[in-house]
């Protein structure tokens, strides 16, 4: 199996687990594999959108542990926004999440 393709899976594993196990209204690869310049230190970044009243840290921990063991193999960085978090971001043109928007890949949602 190749590099590539052993990314692909892990990819699709995580989504399905944060999809099934937290249940997003959206998934967005971003950062190096979603824009084609993967290196080895390279982490797999995801903007994931769910409206909830928990604190970022706490919904952040909640994401983490469900891909605990897949992180030990493959860094994840997670960020997780609610909707209107996204929109006040947009708002003020967040470069950051503009070009996430523009360039990533939707996976979920």
């Amino acid at each position: 199996m190749t590099a590539n393709t052993k990314i692909k899976k892990i990819i699709t594993e995580i989504v399905d687990r944060i999809s099934k196990g937290y249940k997003p209204k959206k998934v967005i690869l971003f950062g190096s594999y979603a824009y084609g310049e993967p290196t080895e230190d390279s982490d797999i970044d995801l903007l994931i959108i769910k409206n909830t009243d928990k604190r970022p840290i706490d919904r952040w921990i909640e994401v983490k542990r469900l891909l605990r063991d897949i992180s030990r193999t493959v860094p994840v960085s997670p960020l997780v926004y609610t909707e209107k978090e996204i929109e006040d971001r947009i708002a003020i043109k967040d470069f950051f999440i503009e070009e996430i928007f523009e360039k990533g890949d939707i996976l979920y949602g």
